[in-house]
């Protein structure tokens, strides 16, 4: 199987410094150089700006113009602002987007608030992907004025078993919780999991069998991080061809089929 498909990606600046591929025709021509034929698309953007009907408007025109038809756009929602609601059905029905993309860390939500539940539970009425982002970078790494902490998934497990019907993409993961605690999430429901921060020797292939490979999708995290380190964990990983086909793309393109 030759597809592979980046589940992760964003576009626009990271505000505290210029990333290789932080111009989309970059962007595009890296991920092509590394034989990915598909990359859903967030924006950066969306963690900091207030105007989320201006920031999913730019990403759907940047990905439909600069895509080269390798871009997949994913909208930010932001519920703790006014009018999320009509920025998701905007999502959904004007720029015709399979998902979006959560970052409560940045946003200042909470998993245990009833807005996240009611959220969750409103995307999956109109058959969207959720995706919620864990961490965006290292914790050293982060600015002294912009201390940002994972996102704390205590509470997860409990909203995934309240929404029927939920499909959730789980990225950046592995600085935020171990891969036994990724076993015990992918129990609650259909809870996929990104490889972008699985640092560790054979990690894929640990992850695989504490989750399966029919929860573990291909992500990059470009251009925070290196497109090719995500190939690499692949490429190094002792697994079987369908375990690998499932990672590449299978288990993405059953994602992007609504239930």
């Amino acid at each position: 199987m030759d597809e592979l498909i980046d589940v992760n990606v964003s576009l626009s600046r990271w505000p505290f410094r210029r990333l290789p591929g932080d111009e989309t025709a970059d962007l595009v021509a890296r991920l092509r150089r590394n034989k990915i034929t598909q990359a859903w698309a967030g924006s950066l953007d969306g963690l900091f700006h207030r105007d989320m009907g201006a920031v999913n408007e730019r990403l759907a025109t940047e990905c439909r113009e600069r895509g080269e038809g390798l871009l997949v756009p994913f909208g930010s929602i932001n519920p703790m602002l006014p009018d999320w609601e009509d920025d998701l059905r905007r999502c959904h029905e004007v720029h015709q987007m399979p998902g979006i993309r959560l970052h409560p860390n940045y946003h200042g939500d909470k998993l245990d608030n009833p807005v996240f539940a009611k959220l969750l539970t409103a995307a999956t009425e109109r058959g969207l992907v959720v995706q919620i982002v864990l961490s965006m970078e290292d914790e050293r790494t982060q600015h002294p004025l912009c201390q940002v902490s994972h996102v704390d998934t205590k509470p997860l497990a409990g909203v995934v078993k309240s929404v029927s019907g939920l499909r959730l993409v789980v990225l950046n993961v592995f600085r935020a919780i171990r891969i036994e605690q990724a076993a015990e999430l992918a129990a609650s429901g259909q809870v996929f999991f990104d490889i972008a921060m699985l640092e560790s020797v054979a990690g894929v292939s640990k992850l695989v069998e504490k989750v399966g490979s029919q929860r573990v999708l291909f992500g990059s995290h470009f251009p925070l991080f290196v497109v090719e380190s995500a190939v690499l964990k692949l490429r190094e990983s002792v697994l079987a061809q369908p375990q690998l086909n499932d990672i590449r793309s299978k288990n993405a393109r059953g994602l992007l089929v609504k239930q």
